[in-house]
């Protein structure tokens, strides 16, 4: 691995080479830094529960869907992210499904109109 021509110990970077005081015997790139990134908050989806519940609630997905949304909202303020998590994608799933039967029923309930109103 080591080419002829580069040297086979470590180099520090434009020449320099600090060590922190209080650090006996300890260099610089012994260090090691954690970053936390804070991740976004968990989506609750309570605008979209609130307008299936209002809108569209075939099979009382709509409803289910707002309860699992508040449920959702209630764990984040809480602090449980996880919990949170798990309830929004319930949440998400039930709008989802709701938003489609929902468009089934009107694109059947329109062919039937067209199909009645050509006779």
């Amino acid at each position: 691995m080591n080419s002829e021509g580069y040297p086979s110990d470590n180099v520090p970077l434009q020449g320099r080479f600090e060590r922190f005081h209080g650090q006996p015997g300890g260099s610089a790139g012994d260090q090691c830094i954690t970053v936390n990134i804070p991740l976004e908050p968990p989506r609750d989806h309570i605008i979209w529960s609130l307008c299936c519940f209002f809108y569209s609630n075939p099979c009382c997905l709509g409803l289910a869907a707002l309860i699992f949304s508040i449920k959702a909202r209630d764990r984040k303020v809480v602090g449980d992210m996880e919990g949170a998590r798990h309830y929004g994608s319930t949440a998400r799933c039930l709008n989802i499904l709701a938003t489609v039967l929902v468009s089934i029923m009107i694109l059947i309930s329109l062919i039937i109109v067209i199909t009645v109103l050509q006779v």
